[in-house]
């Protein structure tokens, strides 16, 4: 079975997926923004993804963690 992702597109799916987990394990009430996300919600009935979809969704992921984990903080401050 051939896979036609690129090298990219198979690094940037790996980013996503340890990404993701880690808003599951360590930041659940971060889960119910993932389904929200528009770049999750294509307006296409079959959207093309390729490796500037994915970094753009892995870009959008690590800036809501990090936006929250600032929130934490100065929440604690």
């Amino acid at each position: 079975m051939e896979s036609n992702l690129s090298e990219a597109e198979i690094m940037l799916n790996a980013k996503i997926l340890k990404l993701t987990t880690t808003i599951r394990t360590k930041y659940p009430e971060l889960i119910k923004y993932l389904d929200e996300m528009p770049i999750t919600i294509p307006n296409e009935a079959h959207p093309n993804v390729d490796a500037n979809n994915l970094k753009d969704y892995y870009n959008s992921l690590n800036a809501m963690v990090n936006r929250y984990l600032q929130e934490q903080n100065h929440k604690a401050e």
